[in-house]
């Protein structure tokens, strides 16, 4: 299976043609019971990993990196970068700068069969 199996594009929320949410007549009671039978896992940890990409280099290499250098990476400037969770690939995004934190946008979710 390669990474690009099962890969299920966001939808633009904020287009001028997107579908208006219908959470039913009463939303705040709708969104009050979807939390709650969300509360039991809002305390479960997860490890979140955003990998930009991957270099090879031998032990000795490694050992004469220091602060400035540059690492030369599998990717290019603007490719989707991935995001893991507990080390499954579940989504892939772009390197976002809120203020003066780095952040990630996930732009796309990957669809994993559970089999």
């Amino acid at each position: 299976m390669s990474d690009t199996d099962g890969q299920v594009p966001l939808p633009d929320l904020n287009a001028q043609d997107a579908p208006p949410l219908d959470l039913g007549d009463n939303e705040d009671e709708q969104a009050a019971r979807i939390a709650a039978d969300l509360e039991a896992v809002f305390d479960v940890p997860v490890q979140v990993s955003a990998v930009l990409g991957r270099s090879k280099m031998d032990v000795g290499e490694l050992l004469k990196l220091g602060p400035g250098t540059v690492l030369e990476l599998d990717r290019r400037v603007g490719e989707a970068i991935d995001i893991y969770v507990n080390n499954r690939l579940v989504a892939r995004g772009e390197v976002v700068l809120v203020e003066d934190k780095l952040g990630v946008t996930m732009t796309e979710i990957i669809n994993a069969d559970r089999g």
